[in-house]
């Protein structure tokens, strides 16, 4: 009986109950270990240089002991581009963020801030807020962004473009503080103009009329073709126009000169009067009516030509001009001499007298 007390007594010397909190999950259990150590294999807890245990391992364990396990994470966070390391017992990201003094208030995390840290760990990016300038439809939009490229930061700045627009930089440029961001809005459209076609012009040879005359035998008309084009406007202006085709819709009539051929007729001196006074062909008969009547038709410039059809200081028209044999001495009055043309005019007045002169008053 004895011996059986003594035994009794033994077993219940090194039975132990312990109280153990491994990660904050507390439970009761008996040891009959002399040191935290032996309480813990007897667990199957294997511990790492990183794990935290309270009391050491090799600290003595009494009867109600409390033992507190926690085990060491490896967290690795990569702040805005920055990668480091971590050991932490931390167990959840909230928390191990807070135990390592990084400061993510209002930053943006790749994982939920509640999410469990598992003896595996864990790789986590933390982007914080900055500011960016973004350039879009005409305004310049200061904004704060989590966003880590520029395509993340437009999305979350809610601005959208399609494939056609031009970002700037690259959407996967990673965000920086201040940085300017460009969306240039583009846009291709078809467009179709009506472009002329001049009217060729085509000479042909007529014996009919002298060298040096020509007269239109047919007016000729432009036509038109539609040209069809893609225009590439970048921010409402154009950019580019590449042309695609062109459609002629009215052909262009060819306008025709009749241009003389024949040579002209000798002058011979009209006989001999007593108002031919100069050499000959010339006729001065009635010189000064013909000085009073230029000075008021064309201020007397014997060599006028306004485009008003009428040419010379008498301002005669080319077909009384060329019926009076006019196309003796010029093929307009305006390149004639004072002379020949005061001789044209005496022709003239020798058959219709002043009427075609609208100075004739001033005879």
């Amino acid at each position: 009986m004895t011996t059986l007390v003594a035994g009794a007594v033994g077993v219940s010397h090194f039975d132990k109950s312990v109280t153990l909190s491994v990660d904050g999950k507390t439970s009761t259990v008996h040891a009959f270990g002399s040191t935290v150590g032996d309480v813990l294999a007897k667990q199957d807890i294997k511990l790492n240089s990183h794990d935290v245990v309270v009391p050491a391992p090799t600290a003595k364990v009494s009867d109600g002991q409390k033992i507190v396990v926690r085990y060491g994470r490896k967290l690795t966070v990569t702040v805005d581009g920055a990668t480091r390391e971590y050991w932490t017992t931390a167990t959840s990201v909230e928390a191990a963020l807070q135990e390592l003094g990084i400061r993510a208030d209002s930053a943006k995390l790749s994982t939920s801030r509640s999410m469990t840290l598992g003896r595996s760990g864990l790789a986590l990016s933390v982007t914080t807020p900055k500011d960016v300038v973004v350039r879009v439809d005409g305004k310049n939009l200061t904004e704060t962004t989590t966003g880590t490229t520029v395509g993340a930061a437009l999305k979350e700045l809610g601005v959208t473009f399609d494939s056609n627009d031009r970002v700037y930089p690259a959407l996967s440029r990673p965000v920086t503080k201040g940085l300017k961001i460009a969306v240039a809005r583009v846009s291709t459209a078809t467009v179709k103009t009506t472009v002329p076609i001049a009217a060729p012009v085509s000479r042909k040879s007529d014996s009919s009329l002298y060298k040096g005359q020509s007269k239109v035998v047919q007016n000729g008309a432009d036509g038109a073709k539609v040209a069809t084009w893609r225009v590439t406007k970048v921010d409402g202006k154009v950019k580019s126009k590449k042309w695609l085709t062109s459609v002629v819709t009215q052909r262009p009539v060819a306008r025709v000169i009749a241009v003389g051929t024949k040579a002209r007729p000798v002058a011979t001196p009209p006989p001999p009067s007593a108002g031919n006074t100069s050499g000959a062909g010339i006729n001065l008969s009635n010189a000064a009516m013909w000085d009073r009547i230029a000075q008021c038709e064309s201020s007397g410039n014997w060599s006028i030509n306004t485009g008003n059809g009428y040419y010379g200081g008498l301002q005669f028209d080319l077909r009384t001009w060329l019926g009076a044999g006019g196309g003796d001495f010029a093929s307009r009055p305006d390149l004639a001499s004072r002379e020949e043309q005061i001789t044209v005019a005496n022709r003239v007045y020798a058959d219709r007298g002043l009427s075609p002169w609208g100075c004739a008053g001033a005879a």
